[in-house]
C-alpha cells in the first residue's frame, strides 16, 4: 500500500511507535526491506538519497512504486535531503510520495521561506514534506553529508518554524551523525532537548543518523515525539561485510553471492523494526 509520510506518521504519532526509513540503492535492499516489513506486519519508509537516485536512475523509483503498490503493508517512498525546489519537484514528478527540503545551512528566515514554498508545491500534489532545523553531524563512510559541528535544534525556533512553514515532519539535531561512529565514540542523544521540542510542536519528529545509537536512547526518543528514524549505515555494513566473505569464497553469481549478505541486512532491519515498535502496527492502517 503506497501512501505519503503525513498519513503514515500520523498513525505512528497517535500510537507512539516509530517507523524505520531505510536508505536503499539497489533492488536487493528494496526487496529485503519490503520482505521484512511484510513478515513483521510493519509500516516502512523506502528512502533514497539524491546520490543514490543518481546512481539508480528514475526507473528505480518506478520499480519501488510497483513494490510498494503490491505490498501488504503501508509504504512511503521518500527522497532524502533534497537541496532545492527544482530537485524536489523532479522527485515528485518521478513518483516519490514524500520529499525532504534540507535548507538547514541557510539562515533561519531563509530556511522558513524555502520550506514554506516547497510545502505549498508538494501539498498541491498530495506529497508530504520533511524539513531540517539545526545540523546533523557526519561520521565515517557516509555519502549523505553532514557537518563537522552539530548545531542543536532550538525548541523555540522549532515551534515558529513548524507554524510558519506547514511542514509535515521535522528533522531535529539532538546529537546524531550520518555514517558509522569511530571505535570508542558513542553518541548521546539530548533527550531533554527533544522533550522541549516535542512540547512545542504538533508534528512527528525525525531522527537522522539513526545507526550506531544506543537502542535504549532510540526507544526513549520515540516516546518523546520521534516518529521516523533514518537507518542506512548499520544495514549496509551488515550487507557488505557478509558480501566480502562471500567474494572470498570464489562465487561470482549474484543469485548465490547476495543471499547471505541480504540475510545479514534482513537481521538488522528486523531488529530495528522491533526496536521502533512498528512490528505488528500495519493493521492500524485502513
Amino acid at each position: 500500500m503506497l501512501i505519503n509520510m503525513k498519513n503514515l506518521l500520523s498513525v505512528a504519532k497517535n500510537n507512539k511507535f516509530g517507523v524505520g526509513a531505510f536508505n536503499i540503492a539497489s533492488a536487493e535492499f528494496a526487496r529485503l526491506v519490503i520482505e521484512v516489513a511484510e513478515e513483521l506486519r510493519a509500516p516502512v519508509i523506502l528512502e533514497v538519497h539524491p546520490v543514490e537516485h543518481d546512481f539508480c536512475g528514475d526507473a528505480f523509483i518506478v520499480y519501488l512504486r510497483e513494490l510498494a503498490a503490491k505490498a501488504s503493508v503501508p509504504v512511503v517512498i521518500h527522497q532524502d535531503h533534497g537541496q532545492s525546489l527544482e530537485h524536489n519537484i523532479k522527485a515528485i514528478q518521478t513518483g516519490y510520495t514524500s520529499v525532504m527540503i534540507d535548507a538547514s545551512l541557510l539562515a533561519f528566515e531563509d530556511n522558513i521561506a524555502l520550506t514554506r514554498k516547497m510545502t505549498e508545491i508538494a501539498h498541491a500534489a498530495g506529497v508530504s514534506v520533511e524539513a531540517e532545523l539545526g545540523t546533523i553531524g557526519v561520521a565515517e563512510g557516509s555519502s549523505e553529508g553532514g557537518h563537522s559541528e552539530i548545531l542543536y535544534t532550538d525548541p523555540d525556533q522549532a515551534a515558529r518554524f513548524v507554524k510558519e512553514t506547514g511542514v509535515d515532519t521535522l528533522a531535529v539535531a539532538i546529537g546524531t551523525s550520518h555514517g558509522l561512529y569511530p571505535v570508542g565514540k558513542q553518541p548521546k542523544l539530548d533527550i531533554p532537548r527533544l522533550k522541549e521540542i516535542a512540547a512545542r510542536v504538533n508534528i512527528p519528529l525525525v531522527l537522522h543518523g539513526g545507526s550506531g545509537n544506543k537502542d535504549s536512547e532510540v526507544a526513549e526518543a520515540i516516546q518523546h515525539g520521534v516518529g521516523k528514524i533514518n537507518i542506512s549505515s548499520d544495514m549496509k555494513k551488515a550487507f557488505f561485510v557478509a558480501l566480502e566473505d562471500e567474494i572470498k569464497r570464489g562465487s561470482h553469481e549474484p543469485s548465490e553471492l547476495f543471499l547471505k549478505p541480504m540475510a545479514a541486512a534482513r537481521e538488522v532491519v528486523a531488529h530495528k523494526m522491533r526496536l521502533f515498535s512498528s512490528a505488528g502496527k500495519a493493521e492500524l492502517y485502513a
